[in-house]
């Protein structure tokens, strides 16, 4: 029988605590709920898939969390967490992940990031600039690890192919896609048009 990925999928709002990244914790319901979960992946050496969003948590907070943190733009260090010096939000989330799988058992379990994008239109700070931005600093971003875990490329993947424009719910969902529904490219970058960004996937290893 042909080998298998098993896993499943969370995203950062399950955490009770994720600042600093080092004091990420799972809250208490998910907690008891997620440790078995953990505890298969780890047995089975399969990853747990993640779903990381910065610009919600930028939207979300924008006092706390510029723009710029959110796009990885940032000229300083953001968040002095320990030996760990975070210079993205998207650092910041994935970490903040990792510790709290490492409290739940896991401390050798991989992350995944399943899903990952900036909405080009629809609501605040959505635009094709910024989330052009975004796509391409998170793609040259990801080839070098986190903070937590350097020097090992992050499976990532981006959300999404094609805008949805006949999605129901709150016009911003609409807007995630690299490519129009007429499937014309929303970016005018070499980037937007590779196999690998047509796949839908960002594997980065390259």
């Amino acid at each position: 029988m042909p080998w298998r990925l098993v896993s499943t999928v969370a995203y950062p709002g399950l955490l009770r605590s994720s600042f600093p990244p080092s004091q990420g914790q799972f809250e208490g319901a998910w907690f008891s709920f997620l440790v078995p979960i953990i505890n298969f992946l780890k047995n089975t050496n399969n990853p747990l898939l993640v779903n990381i969003y910065p610009y919600f948590s930028h939207i979300a907070d924008p006092q706390n969390v510029p723009l710029s943190y959110a796009l990885f733009t940032a000229r300083g260090v953001g968040v002095q967490d320990g030996q760990f010096s975070y210079r993205n939000l998207f650092d910041v989330m994935l970490d903040a992940t990792y510790s709290a799988v490492e409290k739940a058992g896991g401390p050798d379990v991989e992350i995944v990031v399943s899903e990952s994008g900036w909405p080009s239109a629809g609501g605040t700070a959505a635009s094709v600039e910024n989330a052009g931005t975004y796509y391409r600093n998170l793609i040259n971003h990801v080839k070098g690890g986190s903070p937590k875990r350097p020097g090992k490329a992050i499976e990532t993947y981006l959300f999404a192919m094609f805008d949805e424009n006949q999605k129901t719910g709150g016009e911003i969902d609409k807007h995630f896609g690299l490519f129009a529904p007429n499937k014309q490219p929303k970016y005018q970058n070499t980037w937007a048009t590779t196999p690998l960004v047509e796949s839908l996937v960002l594997y980065c290893t390259i």
